[in-house]
């Protein structure tokens, strides 16, 4: 059976070549796992533009990356700090959640969800509550596509003496970013995203000297992020089973970024991809849900046609059965849906979406 392109927030369409990595069985405490694992953790801090030299590491963490966000806010945060939590879409709120959860003192500034967060409100919350120790945000919020200015308000926290948690989630590796320079101490991302590779564990990339604040503090033990860390640099094994396939398949993908041009000609293919997306939906009428200028490349959203006629089920299905796969939205507010820029995916296969869509609505009898 063929495979669907997907036109998600991710899982994302795949290389063949990445795909045929995850067609040999390694043991976990083989030399050429371990061996597997040091290269992907030494190439992941290089296309965040940092080293160990630096004082900067790579930590792997078994599960989705939501696992990993998870790590780090329930590692990070000790039982005498605070977090603020920026918010402005349905992965801000899970961290609220994950908060929540497990006991951790914090605050929530909430913007609307087609509203970036401000550098000036992120300040005046912190001038507000000086107990804050710790703040996260997301970067590309994965509900509605928009980006949030990581490097303005990295500035801020760096100035008020706060430790950055970001979520660079469905960014990472397809945004050109220097962590460094933007004054992140933790970021977080997922194998399964602009890298290209498959789903199986997220990756978090962090100042030590912050890292080695958590040891003995994390709130689970699967989650331990310090533990994590030391295990790997102990003997470079997991604490526990390790999903051995998605590596050999990510150390695949890393290598085929850089033949593609690394993350700068990544970059410019998915804003390829969403320019083209971009003209050919605005030619057919479709509205977009934020304004132009917060919209990153990453995920474009769309606004559902007033035509009566319109139903997303029946359109999301007639496009699966052609073989393409959308997703729909997260939004509170409004109803919209969401396609994807970003993946193993290239300008003809934009072209064959936008033909798609165009059939579809016409089969609908939907006038936009």
């Amino acid at each position: 059976m063929a495979d669907k392109l997907l036109f998600t927030p991710g899982p994302l369409s795949t290389s063949p070549t990445v795909k045929e990595a995850m067609l040999h069985d390694l043991g976990s405490r083989d030399d050429a796992f371990i061996a597997v694992v040091k290269e992907i953790r030494s190439e992941l801090l290089r296309l965040g533009g940092v080293s160990q030299q630096e004082g900067y590491e790579t930590v792997l963490m078994q599960g989705s990356g939501t696992f990993g966000v998870e790590s780090v806010i329930s590692s990070v945060v000790g039982k005498n700090d605070q977090l603020l939590v920026l918010v402005n879409g349905a992965y801000g709120e899970r961290i609220v959640k994950m908060a929540k959860v497990h006991g951790i003192t914090h605050i929530v500034k909430t913007f609307p969800e087609n509203e970036i967060v401000t550098p000036n409100a992120v300040q005046e919350v912190l001038s507000q509550h000086p107990g804050v120790t710790h703040v996260a945000c997301i970067h590309s919020e994965t509900t509605t596509g928009l980006f949030n200015p990581i490097t303005e308000i990295g500035a801020i926290c760096k100035q008020a003496g706060k430790v950055f948690i970001v979520d660079a989630m469905s960014s990472f590796g397809g945004v050109q970013m220097d962590i460094k320079a933007m004054q992140i101490d933790f970021l977080v991302s997922s194998s399964n995203k602009c890298i290209e590779g498959v789903p199986g564990f997220s990756f978090v990339l962090c100042k030590k000297s912050e890292l080695l604040k958590a040891q003995g503090q994390a709130r689970s033990l699967s989650l331990d992020l310090y533990d994590q860390w030391n295990g790997l640099e102990k003997n470079g094994q997991f604490r526990f089973t390790p999903p051995t396939h998605s590596l050999l398949a990510f150390r695949q993908a890393i290598r085929e970024l850089d033949i593609e041009g690394g993350i700068v000609a990544r970059e410019a293919r998915y804003k390829k991809n969403k320019a083209m997306l971009d003209a050919g939906m605005q030619a057919m009428g479709f509205k977009y849900y934020l304004e132009h200028d917060i919209q990153g490349h990453i995920i474009s959203s769309f606004l559902y046609p007033q035509d009566p006629n319109f139903d997303f089920m029946k359109f999301y299905q007639a496009l699966s059965d052609r073989g393409l796969v959308i997703y729909p939205g997260k939004l509170s507010l409004m109803d919209a849906f969401r396609i994807g820029n970003i993946g193993y995916i290239f300008p003809k296969d934009i072209e064959a979406l936008l033909s798609a869509i165009k059939e579809v609505l016409t089969e609908m009898n939907v006038r936009l």
